[in-house]
């Protein structure tokens, strides 16, 4: 049995997905040097996306996209990437796959939260050990030379003791 590759779209997602993409529209104020409809013929909306899913949910680099697989080069699919995420594109594709969500199983919006928290867990040390760029380390980390120790230069009098 084939494995499932999560990168490919299938024709009911595309059916989903497909009206929503931006059409590219000429400017009617300015001058173009060739007509409507001159030079290269533009790559598929559906081959394009297919890219960028698959881009995204690699972890790749725009540029190790296989050209072969998707018929789109690596410039183009990263251009075509930021224009359609300044048109709001995606933002668009997950609103509707949030609503078909809570069609079919509800989404208890009064119940989400978001919350959290950015402080260092002190008494986790025992649990996960040194920093691990500091685990094969043998001694103390000598200091620079020429710099003093981290004290202050004049002895402190004690709170409690005369001057």
């Amino acid at each position: 049995m084939a494995r499932i590759k999560s990168w490919e779209i299938s024709d009911e997602f595309w059916a989903v997905v497909e009206p929503h993409v931006p059409v590219k529209q000429r400017d009617p104020d300015k001058t173009y040097q060739r007509k409507a409809g001159g030079g290269r013929k533009p790559a598929s909306a559906r081959s394009v996306f297919s890219a960028i899913v698959y881009v995204l949910r690699n972890g790749l680099i725009w540029n190790a996209l296989p050209k072969e697989k998707f018929g789109v080069c690596s410039s183009t699919a990263h251009r075509v990437f930021q224009e359609w995420c300044i048109a709001g594109f995606f933002e668009k594709i997950w609103q509707v796959g949030l609503a078909e969500y809570d069609e079919m199983a509800g989404i208890a919006w009064e119940w989400q939260a978001a919350d959290g928290s950015m402080v260092k867990a002190p008494l986790a040390q025992e649990s996960v050990g040194p920093n691990p760029t500091d685990r094969g380390k043998k001694r103390k980390q000598a200091s620079f030379i020429g710099r003093r120790a981290w004290r202050p230069a004049v002895p402190r009098r004690q709170r409690g003791q005369p001057q």
